[in-house]
């Protein structure tokens, strides 16, 4: 037992959590440990880990918990060892919504953190797998209390359940030369033109936009949202000649064919006299050679963005990759974005009265089709929705019977062209 400001305070045994401190890496329990000494529940939550560690089990059960107005955005966590420590019994996560970009002055994060200091554990997540920011340790009442503190500074509730989930992107324009759009306008209009579907669920299951404001894909939307629109453009790219021949001469010949011509995933870019030539009908924009070369390579002029679907974790049917919906899109006027919106609102239509619940818009399509997918949706088919074209170049079809004259096969076109009428097919 340890006294200290007029208060009794219990240690707990934290040696199984200790080791993750030796090392030469920063460790989160040495924050934690020192989180603790003026936050007991912070102590008391480095007790249930060890004991989680020890006994190869997790102690927290998890349920709804709603804020007025709100049906999503905290996730309510409770204790199965209550009793051994009563000051995390209740120990609750409420997600708020980021700027767009994860783009934060010092003066409003001071302010996130004195916010959370005053009513939880002080323990700040940026960012959970979704992208919001994770404020973790209150109770049913400091819940309310926090949430109305936070509203009424600015900061909103993210999402959770069967509804739209906090949106994320890459800083884009912002900051990179890369970007084909720009990604924080579009990730703040998709926000506060869905923010109803974000904070109400209504959905048959989860729904995730992410952007990226080219194929680095530097926000992960392919493997982790339903809806990836990731930065592209069409035509040729941009080449300056002259800065190709510095950097051939500067690394050599054999290395710019060795890191670029060869790993070109469609054999559309050649070298020739300190030359780049690229054969831009055949390039898929994976952008690797603009990464390598990149004072001499950038994405061309005309830009837009790639719209997939069906991204996603581990559910129904496993992990998939997000594929492509809308080849191209420009996305810079109001029409743009009308024209991206209505194509979102199609879909959840669509997917909101046919789909089963739990059933991610991408299991959706697997269950019945693109090509009914696509037509529920009123979106013309394109070749480069093909997930993955067939790798076998025969193409089965049914063998008929031959029709039959008095019971003998007709095999002769000649023959049955005369006696059409009296042949029966069979």
């Amino acid at each position: 037992m340890l006294k200290g400001e007029g208060m009794t305070k219990q240690k707990y045994d934290t040696s199984l959590v200790d080791e993750l401190i030796e090392g030469e890496w920063p460790s989160f329990i040495a924050d934690l440990k020192q989180l603790g000494e003026r936050k007991p529940q912070v102590e008391q939550l480095l007790g249930q880990m060890n004991q989680s560690y020890k006994d190869l089990w997790n102690y927290w059960q998890g349920t709804v918990l709603n804020v007025d107005g709100y049906g999503g955005g905290v996730i309510a966590r409770y204790s199965e060892l209550s009793d051994e420590y009563p000051d995390i019994a209740q120990f609750h996560t409420i997600r708020i919504i980021p700027p767009s970009g994860w783009v934060y002055s010092t003066e409003t994060l001071r302010e996130l953190c004195d916010i959370w200091d005053k009513h939880g554990a002080g323990i700040i997540q940026l960012h959970g797998m979704t992208g919001d920011i994770l404020l973790l340790g209150t109770d049913n009442k400091s819940t309310y209390e926090a949430a109305e503190d936070l509203m009424e500074h600015g900061w909103d509730l993210g999402g959770s359940g069967g509804a739209l989930r906090t949106l994320s992107c890459c800083v884009g324009e912002a900051r990179c030369e890369m970007a084909c759009f720009d990604t924080i306008d579009l990730t703040t209009h998709l926000t506060n033109t869905f923010i109803s579907q974000l904070h109400r669920p209504e959905f048959p299951y989860k729904y995730k936009f992410k952007l990226s404001g080219c194929a680095n894909d530097c926000s992960c939307s392919m493997q982790r949202s339903d809806m990836p629109i990731i930065g592209t453009w069409r035509g040729p790219m941009q080449i300056d000649q002259e800065e190709v021949a510095k950097f051939v001469q500067e690394n050599g010949s054999d290395y710019v064919v060795e890191n670029v011509i060869t790993r070109c995933p469609t054999d559309c870019i050649q070298l020739k006299d300190n030359q780049i030539i690229v054969d831009d009908d055949n390039c898929v924009r994976c952008m690797h050679c603009i990464n390598v070369m990149h004072k001499a390579l950038k994405p061309g002029k005309d830009r837009g963005a790639t719209i997939l679907l069906g991204g996603k974790r581990t559910l129904k049917i496993g992990d998939t990759m997000s594929s492509v919906l809308v080849p191209f899109i420009k996305l810079e006027t109001e029409a743009d974005y009308k024209k991206l919106t209505d194509l979102v609102e199609r879909i959840w239509d669509f997917w909101g009265e046919n789909g089963m619940d739990h059933e991610r818009v991408g299991e959706f399509i697997n269950r019945i089709g693109l090509a009914a997918f696509l037509e529920g949706i009123g979106l013309e088919p394109d070749p480069q929705m093909i997930k993955h074209p067939t790798t076998s170049p025969y193409i089965k079809f049914e063998e008929l019977s031959a029709p039959k004259i008095d019971g003998e096969p007709v095999h002769d076109p000649a023959i049955r062209n005369e006696e059409v009428e009296s042949v029966e097919s069979v």
